[in-house]
């Protein structure tokens, strides 16, 4: 900071000592670099906020969306479950019945798809 201030000082009188074409020309050149560092520091600025701001929603669980729309996912399909079951024509049994049988199908079209696959080493 002191070296800052010494600089400053010396400009300043270099700047008065000097004619006032030279001092113009010194002034615009110094104006342009302020506006430099002056636009650079905004930058910096703007991204450390950026970042902070990012880092607090992370930590109070406010920035992660995946997890809130895996929940709602899971939430619709249940209430989706419920509400076909509730609305089914057929009896409790003969649902459940069905829904096993077709997950039992589902889980040996997997199986057979992941063991062809494991066969020839190639998908398709």
């Amino acid at each position: 900071m002191n070296r800052f201030l010494k600089t400053l000082l010396g400009v300043g009188l270099y700047l008065l000592e000097r004619p006032d074409n030279a001092t113009k020309n010194a002034r615009d050149q110094a104006a342009d670099r302020i506006e430099d560092l002056r636009d650079a520091a905004q930058e910096k600025y703007e991204t450390a906020t950026d970042r902070v701001r990012r880092a607090s929603r992370a930590i109070r669980g406010e920035d992660n969306d995946i997890l809130r729309n895996t929940l709602f996912f899971a939430a619709g399909i249940g209430v989706g479950v419920g509400v076909g079951v509730i609305l089914a024509p057929a009896s409790g049994d003969e649902t459940r019945s069905a829904i096993a049988g077709k997950v039992h199908d589902m889980g040996g079209r997997v199986r057979r798809q992941f063991s062809s696959e494991g066969a020839t080493g190639t998908a398709g």
